[in-house]
């Protein structure tokens, strides 16, 4: 497959309600929407990093830097027979994956629909829905925080993950179970504690949480060892596990029972698949996280959360949960039984919507 036409655009689009982590709080969505051409198909893709290196290293800006001047090129120079193909055209690149894995998405795109089937069966994914919880952030108040997760279990979700940190915590997790005692429940700390709160985090055990997410750096795994054996709650590593290989050393030294998947974090979907099949061969479990993506990233990754490790509900909400206007022309809903269904037309399987997504679009260039 030659690889004809690379758009791409820098988007803005407004959240419903600030979205505030531990360590952060965005009011909007940036990101790099990657539109790709090859015989007479058009592919879709998103890089999943914000305006601000918060998450992660990368940004829009570099982003688009990485794309324009390395990864595009790079594509356009060459005949693409698969992904792995694509992988070893840009293997030089050192570092970027959010970058990479937003051309990457593109191209599974463009790959799923010349086969003539969707991203689910391209993948090997089964099932017409996933299992799909929120994540709630911070709020101004525990009163505030059970009004909304009051709320969204009013919309039908029925799974939750609270943003944590110090002195919001403990106390705010104790609110929302005791008030919803058979809720489904995490916690994500966002990195933002250390190994000397062990003593502290202990206490998350008694409130029977699903998973606590992250809780020390983003850069760890030997932390994270010294901290799950004492707790009783499942630790779920997520900014830790970059690559099959992290994964790997993270199960071997015991930092974790169970791994947050999200493809822009690791490179792509064909690393993240990687990671799906270690440890669905371990019995370990995964779910897909999110970055709050728009309908084309959410696509992707109802579609790859339909394979068989994925047993978790994911952080791929509806698109109502943070956008009044997505760019798709059908935009995710939330089932009654907090699901979402998995797209089954060829490639993504969904419609850009070009209006919407030109109302948003603060820059757009084309190589060729």
């Amino acid at each position: 497959m030659k690889v004809e036409q690379i758009t791409l655009r820098h988007i803005a689009m407004d959240y419903r309600s600030p979205f505030q982590t531990s360590r952060w709080t965005e009011y909007d969505r940036e990101a790099v929407i990657v539109e790709a051409k090859a015989d007479g198909l058009t592919g879709w893709g998103e890089c999943v990093a914000g305006a601000i290196p918060n998450y992660s290293y990368e940004s829009t800006q570099t982003n688009w830097h990485v794309l324009e001047d390395f990864l595009a090129p790079a594509v356009l120079a060459v005949d693409l027979e698969n992904i792995e193909a694509y992988r070893a055209a840009v293997n030089h690149i050192s570092g970027h994956p959010m970058a990479k894995a937003g051309l990457e998405m593109a191209l599974w795109d463009l790959f799923a629909q010349r086969a003539g089937v969707s991203l689910q069966k391209f993948l090997g994914g089964s099932g017409d829905r996933v299992k799909v919880g929120v994540s709630v952030g911070i709020q101004s108040s525990p009163e505030k925080l059970l009004e909304v997760v009051n709320g969204y279990l009013a919309d039908g979700y029925q799974r939750v993950k609270l943003k944590i940190k110090p002195g919001r915590d403990v106390s705010e997790v104790s609110i929302i179970r005791k008030h919803h005692p058979n809720l489904l429940l995490q916690g994500d700390g966002n990195s933002v504690y250390r190994i000397g709160d062990a003593e502290h985090l202990k206490a998350l055990d008694e409130y029977n949480l699903l998973l606590l997410e992250q809780p020390l750096a983003e850069d760890d795994i030997i932390d994270h060892a010294k901290l799950q054996p004492q707790l009783k709650t499942p630790l779920c590593l997520d900014e830790s596990i970059h690559s099959v290989d992290h994964a790997r050393w993270a199960l071997e030294l015991g930092a974790c029972k169970i791994i947050n998947i999200k493809p822009g974090r690791v490179g792509g979907m064909h690393e993240a698949k990687k990671i799906h099949d270690y440890a669905h061969a371990r019995g370990v479990p995964v779910w897909m996280g999110g970055m709050l993506e728009t309908g084309i990233g959410r696509a992707a990754n109802v579609a790859m959360a339909s394979l068989p490790g994925f047993t978790l509900p994911g952080d791929i909400s509806a698109s109502m949960r943070y956008y009044f206007e997505d760019i798709i022309e059908q935009p995710f809903e939330l089932n009654p039984d907090s699901t979402l269904s998995v797209p089954q037309g060829v490639g993504l399987g969904v419609k850009v919507s070009l209006g919407a997504l030109g109302k948003v679009t603060k820059r757009r260039e084309t190589y060729k």
